[in-house]
């Protein structure tokens, strides 16, 4: 029986062990929160997994960096946002900016703490609390918070998980694999429903 899942796994894992693993991470960390749709934590769970000794330096570099990425997202949204609205709408994200816009007047600060901390695209809401001129401070405090509680709770599940978790994973990868891949089937099918 093929084992994609597995293999894929330790081709991550391999990864994560690079030297330059941290620079990575760090890279995706700004990129994701202001314009790439790969989340941060594909890359921090196998680099905690592999060096659990390094999990909460890996949780502050993912923070960091993601505030910073929100920062430049901010931007984008303060000073570019005529020049950006047609990418968002060919991206599929036109709807979900309008919602982001609509989260904003109703909650403010607590629209991003929420998209910071959840798997809501947080580059859209970055993008957005830009172009609805947000303050500033506010949208710091909110992003240090809502990125920080993420990834220091995806480090802290690994990190306390360790061979345990490890041995599972490796054990159950592939029917999880499998069964995020049947998930993600029926979504499309029932989306064009």
């Amino acid at each position: 029986m093929r084992r994609p899942f597995s293999r894929l796994l330790e081709l991550v894992l391999g990864w994560s062990r690079h030297p330059h693993a941290p620079w990575y991470l760090g890279g995706l960390s700004f990129a994701e929160s202001s314009f790439f749709p790969i989340p941060p934590d594909v890359m921090l769970a196998p680099m905690v997994l592999a060096r659990r000794d390094r999990a909460w330096h890996y949780a502050l570099l993912t923070t960091v960096m993601s505030v910073i990425g929100g920062l430049a997202g901010f931007l984008i949204g303060a000073l570019a946002i005529d020049w950006i609205m047609p990418w968002l709408g060919k991206f599929g994200y036109a709807a979900t900016f309008e919602r982001a816009q609509g989260w904003f007047i109703a909650w403010g600060f607590w629209a991003i703490l929420a998209a910071g901390f959840s798997p809501i695209p947080y580059k859209i809401f970055t993008i957005a609390a830009g172009a609805m001129s947000m303050l500033l401070v506010p949208f710091m405090l909110a992003s240090v918070a809502g990125r920080g509680a993420r990834f220091f709770l995806v480090a802290a599940l690994i990190y306390w998980g360790g061979e345990p978790f490890e041995r599972n994973l490796r054990r159950y990868v592939d029917v999880l694999g499998w069964i995020v891949v049947g998930i993600i089937i029926f979504l499309i099918l029932v989306l064009r429903i």
